[in-house]
């Protein structure tokens, strides 16, 4: 379904409410393996995006973090009760979107922000590529199977997923004259996020991870930003597809301590 322009996955019932958010390059279906055991895990709703410029959603002039993060929050305030809480947990460029939502600049509070896979240190190499990309016309393909090899890998997937893999859904879409990646590429020109001041601006728990084996951060550099930072077990970039029961754990485990080890109280179910 679309709502404010994006397109939206639900699914659960009750009054608190789970907003997933992707990765760059990525579509909200890397979430279908967290989704399949939301009903024993989340008591409550969910949905997953597809961030602006991605997948199924709509484009946008720019992509910085403030202007996706209002797109988000906009998509969002419809599916808040007046009762309910707003759990957010992002992934890599998703998760920053999540600090920024954390502010509650953008019409939305959320309780808590959960983040994994966040890239911390970024050269002027890697921004000069990205700002390149964003100015580079989409690539066309002339074969689907190439556009689906290609959107593997700039999404990270190449080595836990296939094209007919639920979480690479809407990767890639059908254009006049070949097949091209569902993604705008003006959405690679996001800049260098302001990570410690979102942390700063910060208005709820903040709760920062990283798989064990993830080549795009160091724990490191996360427990700069977050010194409970967390570990998530010998694991790549894409935690969330490779071991979604450790991201569930680790949810539950700090809105357990938030709550005061009260279990009856939490919505994530251990």
């Amino acid at each position: 379904m679309q709502a404010a322009n994006l397109y939206v996955e639900q699914g659960g019932e009750g009054p608190d409410l789970l907003l997933m958010l992707h990765g760059m390059g990525a579509t909200g279906a890397v979430w279908s393996p967290m989704c399949e055991m939301a009903n024993a895990r989340w008591a409550g709703r969910w949905i997953a995006v597809d961030l602006p410029g991605h997948g199924g959603s709509g484009r946008q002039d720019s992509y910085a973090i403030g202007q996706s993060a209002a797109t988000v929050a906009r998509a969002v305030l419809p599916h808040l009760g007046p009762a309910g809480r707003l759990v957010v947990l992002g992934h890599s460029l998703g998760g920053v979107i999540g600090l920024a939502l954390a502010t509650g600049w953008f019409g939305v509070m959320p309780h808590q922000v959960f983040a994994a896979g966040i890239k911390i240190s970024w050269n002027d190499d890697e921004l000069r590529r990205m700002e390149t990309l964003a100015s580079q016309p989409a690539k066309k393909f002339s074969t689907e199977e190439e556009a689906w090899e290609r959107y593997l890998k700039v999404s990270g997937l190449a080595a836990i997923a296939d094209a007919s893999a639920a979480a690479a859904a809407r990767g890639v879409e059908r254009d006049t004259d070949g097949w091209r990646l569902a993604m705008d590429p003006k959405a690679n020109a996001v800049g260098k996020p302001p990570l410690t001041e979102l942390m700063t601006l910060a208005r709820c728990p903040v709760h920062l991870g990283r798989g064990g084996n993830d080549a795009l951060v160091t724990l490191e550099q996360t427990r700069a930003l977050n010194p409970e930072a967390r570990d998530l077990g010998p694991h790549g970039h894409n935690v969330m597809i490779e071991a979604p029961a450790q991201v569930w754990d680790w949810m539950a485990a700090a809105t357990k301590a938030q709550l005061d080890g009260t279990p009856s109280e939490n919505s994530l179910q251990g």
